[in-house]
């Protein structure tokens, strides 16, 4: 049975908000997803019940609170289809997940000459921590180009993968095309040169069924903020191996194992990886996260969103002047990014504003990909559980309206 947003809108809060007088269509789930109801409580519950610090109190109440911070570890390794939880380090988001293989490990092993492959559809957050290592290291950085269509082109992937890449590192989905990534394809290519694999699940754990085991990947990152979760908590997952010989870029209480006047040694991972006090409510929030997901399949929300993003093609194709960006076939994800010309993305995003449309404008964090396309930025609506073909209606009579404004014929 498919997924009925109109029924699930009901579980948050938020969408029954009105702006200037008018429902709220939120069409900038890219950015960050609204919370239901179970977050919001799952969260508010830590704070009313069990209120203490994890791992360090010998009392009922950080006991509780320890056993709802690790069995959620065990949770999201079940979500992922990760081996075992001691792969699962939590972290703040996907940027810092990223920042720590890169620093944890690239910094440690890679030396001048040792090549990292990126792709030209990347997320600032997956060039500039290896732009850095480029600078400190003298590694030297490649990239998958991407076709016309919005795809990699992999035919050119044998010109870039070499016997020098140590890393490769890419998006599942991505931000701006909707594109996903053929990740097993591009993980046996790595493999056959030694390479390992850092896939960045930003924009695709919370819209598709994600398993790391069969992907074959090294470490895999994403955030809770996209997935229905709360802000300020994100996962790697790396395999515990790979983890066990990475530095902790961050130390201090609960990384340590001894602690003496002139040095210290560190635990195993991951806690090695998790200095200080953590985000311990919104990991309970990302608990709530990941069963509400389940609670809905993830299979279906694929599918609604895939149906969704082929709906707005469809009605921006129509639009005269609006050009779409990314693959018009084939298994995309829920984003639809778009110029309608003459008028700047920003004064899209601020008319639909008047209409209670929030859609996002700008590079996206990918301003490689931007001049790759021709254009200086883009206007981007994306979608997720809560939306449905109303709100993409709404969304194009307001571009229509805003042609009119502007004197568009």
């Amino acid at each position: 049975m498919g997924l009925d947003p109109n029924v699930v809108r009901g579980d948050f809060p938020i969408l029954a908000r009105q702006v200037r007088g008018k429902p709220l269509v939120y069409l900038d789930s890219a950015a960050t997803s609204q919370k239901p109801e179970a977050v919001i409580e799952a969260m508010s519950r830590y704070y009313r019940e069990i209120n203490a610090n994890v791992h360090r109190g010998a009392y009922k109440l950080s006991e509780d609170a320890t056993a709802m911070f690790e069995g959620t570890r065990a949770k999201v390794a079940a979500f992922i289809g990760a081996p075992e939880p001691d792969g699962v380090v939590y972290v703040r988001n996907t940027t810092e997940a990223i920042n720590l293989v890169a620093y944890g490990w690239a910094r440690k092993f890679l030396k001048p000459g040792d090549e990292v492959l990126l792709t030209e559809m990347e997320h600032h957050s997956n060039l500039v921590p290896w732009h850095r290592l480029a600078v400190e290291r003298g590694v030297v950085l490649r990239h998958i180009p991407i076709t016309d269509e919005g795809r990699l082109d992999l035919a050119k992937l044998g010109d870039v993968l070499t016997k020098k890449t140590r890393l490769v590192s890419f998006a599942h989905a991505s931000n701006v095309l909707g594109t996903i990534n053929p990740v097993e394809e591009i993980v046996r290519a790595a493999k056959s040169v030694g390479a390992l694999v850092l896939v960045d699940g930003a924009q695709a754990v919370p819209h598709m069924r994600v398993d790391v085991a069969a992907l074959g990947c090294d470490f895999y990152a994403f955030s809770a903020h996209k997935m229905c979760g709360p802000t300020g908590v994100g996962v790697l997952w790396g395999r515990p191996e790979l983890l066990r010989d990475m530095d902790p870029f961050m130390v201090g209480g609960e990384t340590i194992l001894e602690v003496f006047l002139d040095h210290s040694t560190f635990r195993d991972p991951p806690h090695r990886f998790e200095p200080g006090t953590p985000a311990i409510a919104e990991v309970a929030g990302l608990a709530a996260a990941i069963d509400y997901l389940e609670s809905l399949g993830l299979d279906a929300i694929h599918a609604h969103e895939e149906a969704l993003a082929a709906y707005a093609r469809k009605q921006l194709s129509a639009i005269p002047g609006c050009v779409p960006y990314g693959p018009p076939t084939g298994p995309r994800g829920g984003v639809a990014c778009f110029t309608l010309e003459p008028i700047h993305p920003h004064d899209l995003a601020t008319c639909l504003d008047q209409d209670a449309v929030c859609i996002r404008a700008g590079h996206h964090c990918a301003q490689p990909l931007m001049r790759r396309l021709g254009v200086g930025a883009t206007a981007r609506a994306s979608f997720y559980v809560y939306t449905s073909t109303s709100d993409i209606d709404r969304m194009v009579e307001s571009l229509n309206r805003t042609r009119e404004f502007f004197g568009c014929r």
